[in-house]
């Protein structure tokens, strides 16, 4: 069971591409290689093919990640189903997953991201998940967003480690930072999708 994240960067096109597109690549490097795991296409729209139960985390590090730069955010679909066909390239792949991915994609308006799995009940329930989630990550800060995205890609280090990777100076500024963004919250949430998602196989 795997997924794939169909995403599109917001208003690309207010921050010159040579400021984000290295952050996203070296992101997406972390979770398989270009382009048979990940590809960029359009100049600011990219899929990523991932574990099934790591998408949530993985897209809210996305979300984090982007969002460092103020003026954007990013829409993402989290297809999750099997793959049929695995291509050298992700965009000529194949399966469920991709199509639950691309019709999630079309679904979304102004929720920036959402999710489709063969499952309807664990679709219904995290879809009032993540319109809650997303009162919060849509109106993460720069800083918040920098903050949350060194605490995801660093789980085992504490607060004043945090301070010090992050140059802060204090744990008390990393601390109130991570309420702000609901990083609590936000690891229940993902600890909540991955043993639903376990439950499902």
């Amino acid at each position: 069971m795997k997924a794939v994240i169909t995403a599109d960067i917001m208003r690309s096109r207010k921050v010159p591409s040579v400021l984000w597109l290295a952050d996203i690549k070296a992101v997406l490097n972390s979770y398989g290689n270009e382009p048979k795991d990940w590809e960029i296409y359009r100049g600011d729209s990219f899929q990523l093919l991932v574990p099934a139960e790591d998408a949530l985390e993985i897209a809210l590090l996305i979300k984090a990640t982007i969002k460092q730069h103020k003026e954007l955010d990013v829409r993402m679909a989290i297809g999750v189903g099997n793959i049929d066909y695995n291509a050298d390239k992700i965009t000529e792949s194949n399966g469920a997953a991709f199509i639950n991915s691309g019709e999630c994609f079309e679904r979304l308006k102004k929720q920036t991201l959402g999710i489709q799995t063969p499952w309807a009940e664990f679709n219904s329930t995290f879809e009032v998940i993540l319109s809650f989630m997303l009162m919060v990550a849509d109106n993460w800060t720069s800083t918040s967003a920098e903050v949350i995205k060194k605490a995801f890609e660093n789980p085992e280090i504490n607060q004043n480690q945090l301070a010090t990777v992050l140059n802060r100076k204090s744990q008390s500024s990393i601390s109130a930072s991570l309420k702000r963004a609901g990083y609590e919250e936000l690891k229940n949430m993902i600890a909540f999708y991955k043993q639903e998602i376990k439950k499902q196989w």
